[in-house]
């Protein structure tokens, strides 16, 4: 299986690292990765556990390799994420990205990708992990919401917390405008996020995450609206 990817570069610091990413849906975060202003990555391959995932559709359109790993009927969710880590592995991409793959991972495939595995979520974690997060925030009469980028874990949305972007929540608004509102900041930050990995300004070490060659103590806070130029290194 082939990928598209970016220019040759030259060797070392220069080449463009291998972005794997997974869709369920419609994959918008995909997009806004693929659509990046950066050079330091590539999206090479789409993976999907939906032949029809729009996602996978846009992929396509885009130029981006896709492949459409579905579960079997009875298939275990061990064995559906063992036949999905050895699809993605043999791709050997640099980062594996999850942009709306709505599966809960097993151990194991998280294992064999732990500190090349990030995920998007729509709230500010450790607050609100799972879903309906944005009715969740209205509910509770928050006036903060927002976007968390983390290392995924075994532990759902638990993950160590690379960086967010804080939204402030509107009265009156409902969930669909203030999810609209959340969203356009998760286009920026992921791939900026994605960025500092390629680069080496985000780094895996000794089990924990670090930015700029020391351990990141707390999330990196980017403000509503930052250019994506802001975060290169």
């Amino acid at each position: 299986m082939t990928g598209v990817r970016g220019s040759a570069g030259e060797a070392g610091q220069n080449t463009m690292r291998r972005v794997t990413v997974l869709v369920s849906g419609r994959g918008s975060n995909m997009v806004a990765l693929a659509s990046a202003p950066y050079r330091s990555y590539c999206v090479a391959n789409i993976f999907g556990d939906k032949a029809e995932a729009a996602g996978l559709a846009r992929a396509r359109e885009m130029g981006m390799a896709t492949t459409v790993v579905a579960p079997r009927p009875q298939q275990s969710r061990a064995d559906y994420d063992q036949e999905l880590a050895a699809a993605i592995r043999a791709t050997q991409p640099d980062l594996v990205v999850l942009a709306g793959f709505m599966r809960i991972l097993s151990p194991s495939f998280v294992h064999e990708f732990t500190g090349r595995l990030l995920n998007i979520h729509p709230s500010l974690l450790p607050k609100y992990p799972g879903l309906r997060t944005h009715q969740r925030v209205l509910e509770a009469g928050d006036r903060e919401h927002g976007c968390s980028v983390h290392f995924v874990t075994e532990e759902l949305d638990g993950g160590p917390v690379i960086a967010q972007t804080r939204v402030a929540v509107r009265g009156g608004e409902d969930a669909a405008t203030l999810q609209a509102r959340v969203l356009r900041e998760e286009h920026r930050l992921y791939p900026m996020t994605v960025d500092w990995f390629a680069t080496g300004t985000l780094e895996w070490r000794q089990g924990a995450p670090w930015f700029r060659g020391a351990p990141l103590r707390e999330p990196i806070l980017v403000p509503p609206g930052a250019a994506t130029e802001a975060g290169a290194s």
